[in-house]
């Protein structure tokens, strides 16, 4: 591993195309980041449970695993960003692999400057606080509907104590709407308010509101706290209150 990068920041290459390996890691190399690779999901599984890589460009279509299935699992188990490689261009596949945790989707073939911009991307938002749209002193939290977000440790946490596990995205996107709750945020203004989508189509805004509806709501399919204002934006709809100390 690189000297420059500390753990949990590596870069890992898991696709079974050795040709895509070697271009990928040369090309990468060349502009000064390092990585590894691995071709079946099973080494993938070993290389990432070292948990010295920060980010993985994850082929969806590996022999022995389906790529899907993976980034659920590592999203659930750990904290890792993922950009997925694929072959498949069919919306539902990009959809399905954003909701399920991915960071970014880049559809094979690709231009290596691309996948290097979009890398940079998850990188920056990886490490940045959230970006609300009030300016000032940030607050240490939010109370909310019996639930509570930590601004520091970034822990979202019900009134049971019930922790629940929040990607960089939607961290960043629920830190937006507790910080103007009740007013409608147009879906540009949160692609710009919370520096999490980067080169993604638009429609990414409306499956991170699917993933934070699935762990706030009660109900997700009628939702009371992050509401839709059609042809507008969204909404969070709920008293919050900020505590600064």
């Amino acid at each position: 591993m690189s000297p420059s990068l500390h753990k949990n920041t590596g870069i890992l290459v898991a696709d079974d195309d050795t040709s895509i390996r070697s271009m990928l890691i040369d090309y990468l190399a060349g502009h000064g980041l390092h990585a590894d690779s691995v071709a079946t999901a099973a080494e993938a599984n070993a290389a990432v449970a070292t948990g010295n890589y920060g980010i993985v460009l994850l082929d969806l279509d590996l022999p022995d695993a389906d790529g899907i299935d993976l980034t659920r699992r590592w999203r659930e188990q750990m904290k890792i960003s993922i950009i997925c490689l694929t072959g498949r261009s069919e919306e539902a596949d990009m959809v399905m692999g954003l909701e399920l945790g991915a960071d970014d989707y880049i559809v094979k073939p690709f231009s290596l400057r691309e996948v290097l911009a979009r890398m940079r991307a998850v990188m920056r938002r990886s490490h940045s606080a959230p970006v609300p749209m009030t300016r000032g002193k940030l607050p240490r939290a939010y109370h909310f509907a019996g639930w509570s977000l930590n601004l520091n440790s970034r822990r979202l946490q019900s009134s049971g104590q019930h922790a629940v596990a929040l990607t960089n995205a939607e961290f960043n996107l629920l830190a937006v709407f507790l910080s103007n709750p009740r007013n409608v945020i147009s879906r540009e203004k949160l692609l710009e308010s919370t520096r999490a989508f980067d080169d993604i189509y638009d429609r990414a805004i409306d499956v991170q509101i699917l993933r934070l509806r699935r762990k706030l709501e009660l109900d997700p399919k009628h939702p009371t706290l992050l509401c839709t204002e059609r042809g507008i934006g969204y909404f969070f709809d709920a008293a919050v209150e900020t505590v600064w100390n």
